[in-house]
């Protein structure tokens, strides 16, 4: 059986990763300055970036519509016989539901999957979907997999203030640690799909040491571990946390570093960084 896969523009995937995949990539939408753009194809984060620090009124986004997925499905479906949709967080958009309405067109041949992800999570997600069918794995068993990856996995990422989480409506558990003293990084997560703290730590060495003693609390253990890395527009900012994770001995198989895209940039802002990982093994 041949499996096509779907994703959308926030797994913010690099070019060679879409390529290597062959994953149809669709996109969302920014709204910026009056104007509506899709995401990675007709903006880019660091022009979303640039605006904000230029004082423009923040972004808004919203999900593909039904019909943007239909014409991916039909695509997919003159090469394969199932889709496999791969898709952000039902709990941060509205992204999986388009994908299911759209997927009732096509019974029994497309199936969505609600990575409980942004970004990063996505993207590694995809890749990990794709070995398995490469391997020859039937849909219903790359889903159990991809299912038990992406609830063992770990993600931590810091970002520069939490105001662009907070207007936007995305901040969920996170909202707690507004208001905390100046010099406090938030260390934060995904929990079931909504932005949660997972710590807290006095100035960015201390972040960044907590950052790297979770990933390694969570690497006992593992058969296959796996990364990825992600910063917003600043490759330079996640560069620290690279070194320390090599620097105490932690072997994860790093998959890629990735940017940010438009979207996601529009919700957590510039000085982002952080990681996300999950174990092939399961």
């Amino acid at each position: 059986m041949r499996i096509a896969l779907v994703t959308d523009s926030t797994a913010d995937l690099p070019p060679e990763q879409v390529a290597k995949t062959k994953v149809r990539v669709v996109p969302l939408y920014v709204h910026l300055g009056g104007k509506t753009y899709k995401d990675g194809v007709e903006i880019t984060a660091r022009e979303v970036i640039e605006a904000m620090k230029q004082g423009t009124e923040p972004p808004t986004t919203s999900q593909p519509t039904p019909e943007d997925f239909k014409a991916a499905y039909r695509e997919a479906l003159e090469e394969a016989d199932k889709v496999l949709s791969i898709h952000i967080s039902s709990q941060l958009s509205g992204t999986v539901q388009s994908a299911r309405m759209a997927a009732e067109e096509f019974p029994g041949r497309v199936e969505v999957f609600d990575s409980l992800q942004a970004s990063a999570g996505i993207g590694a997600l995809v890749l990990f979907a794709h070995e398995l069918i490469e391997k020859g794995l039937e849909l219903p068993e790359v889903l159990e997999k991809l299912a038990r990856a992406r609830d063992g996995s770990l993600l931590r990422f810091t970002v520069a203030s939490l105001e662009f989480l907070k207007k936007n409506g995305r901040i969920g558990g996170a909202q707690a640690l507004l208001g905390t003293l100046l010099k406090i990084k938030p260390i934060l997560t995904l929990k079931d799909g909504r932005v949660e703290p997972a710590g807290k730590a006095r100035g960015e060495k201390k972040a960044l040491a907590e950052m790297v003693k979770a990933l390694g609390d969570w690497a006992k253990g593992k058969k296959d571990p796996r990364i990825v890395y992600l910063y917003a527009a600043d490759a330079d900012a996640v560069e620290p946390l690279k070194a320390k994770v090599r620097e105490l001995g932690l072997s994860p198989k790093e998959l890629y570093t990735g940017e940010i895209g438009a979207v996601i940039s529009s919700h957590v802002g510039p000085g982002t960084y952080g990681f996300f990982a999950l174990d092939a093994g399961v």
